[in-house]
């Protein structure tokens, strides 16, 4: 184990790995007693955390949390008897299931953090890799996609576990990692879904690389084609939207207009400096503000005389339409058609004057 393995499990009270037994060396000297808190004085004022700890803090946890679940993995497979070796990352080519929206790591904190981690620690975790099924001297990745880009932006060779994997074997253990260390978001979870249907799987494969019932699967597939995909992937996984707000803009987008309306907001100067659930907001609100306007075109606005009886109602639009209950007034629809004319001719001498 490296040095910050063993750092990691003296900040835990030197105790073992979750689920494993523990150990301690008969030599190993008597841990001293935690010094007594010196007491409080009334004219202290307590430190107050500023943002930045907290934040370093909380990436810390999260930092140790994956460590641990690393050292879990390397220890079960060499426990299967598996060699961790080196390949040159350019050997490897990527799952041929994707199951991320974009590629694109620069600027992504996570991504940035991995580089840096790998850098000063190296790769604390095999990614998981099968020999190519059609291309010798080569392998394709079941998962640890962003240890591959990581390691080929650091110019230094993957360590990697080597299995052979049918095509079904290889996407559940690409469904499985990221459903224990980083979770899919839900748009990605659907574009998963939709491009596992597309490769060839049948649905209850999908479930199981998914780990969700059937009716999750359904709804997924519903809005992986509803969004079309260079919008998707244009927002990017937008973890912070949440599947409710996703399934709504997919049922906005079913409309051409507000298709359109989306692509030229992911077109707009500025958009793909944007965090990617700016980005979500940014489409959704435009999207939303559109089809607000067009329920309130298609509301009929009522018309009613003095005494608050309904005499007409009347919808705006393109093509505004005058509706008449003949049955409440009968007769009315004749008399406000004979006198048209003169009502336009009274409009059209009102709007001169105005000008």
């Amino acid at each position: 184990m490296s040095k910050r393995k063993d750092h990691l499990k003296a900040l835990f009270g030197g105790g073992p790995l979750p689920g494993e037994a523990s150990s301690q060396r008969a030599d190993a000297e008597p841990r001293p007693a935690p010094a007594e808190p010196a007491p409080e004085t009334k004219s202290a004022t307590p430190p107050r955390s500023a943002s930045g700890a907290v934040k370093a803090m909380g990436l810390s946890l999260d930092t140790m949390s994956r460590e641990i679940d690393e050292a879990r993995a390397i220890k079960e497979s060499l426990a299967k008897g598996e060699r961790v070796v080196e390949i040159a990352p350019d050997l490897i080519d990527p799952s041929p299931v994707r199951d991320r929206l974009s590629g694109e790591e620069t600027g992504n904190e996570d991504f940035e953090a991995l580089v840096e981690s790998m850098r000063d620690n190296g790769q604390q975790v095999p990614v998981l890799v099968r020999p190519h099924p059609e291309k010798p001297e080569r392998y394709q990745v079941a998962y640890g996609h962003r240890r591959v880009r990581a390691a080929a932006r650091l110019n230094q060779p993957v360590m990697a576990v080597v299995r052979r994997l049918a095509d079904e074997e290889l996407v559940l253990a690409q469904g499985k990692e990221n459903s224990e260390r980083r979770n899919l978001s839900f748009i990605e979870r659907a574009f998963f879904a939709q491009a596992l249907i597309r490769y060839g799987f049948d649905r209850s494969v999908a479930q199981r690389a998914l780990s969700v019932h059937k009716a999750d699967i359904t709804r997924l597939l519903a809005v992986a084609g509803a969004v079309p995909g260079r919008i998707a992937a244009a927002i990017g996984p937008a973890p912070k939207a949440g599947r409710e707000r996703w399934m709504a803009l997919a049922e906005l987008l079913k409309r051409e207009a507000a298709e359109v309306i989306a692509d030229d907001e992911i077109t707009s100067e500025g958009f793909r400096q944007l965090s990617t659930d700016q980005r979500f907001n940014r489409v959704f609100e435009r999207v939303s503000r559109r089809q607000a306007a067009r329920t309130e075109r298609q509301t009929p606005r009522q018309i009613a005389d003095g005494k608050g009886r309904v005499l007409a109602h009347l919808r705006t639009g393109r093509r505004p339409k005058l509706e008449f209950d003949e049955a409440a007034w009968p007769g009315l629809a004749d008399y406000i058609a004979e006198r048209l004319p003169e009502l336009a001719g009274r409009f059209e001498k009102e709007r001169n004057v105005k000008k």
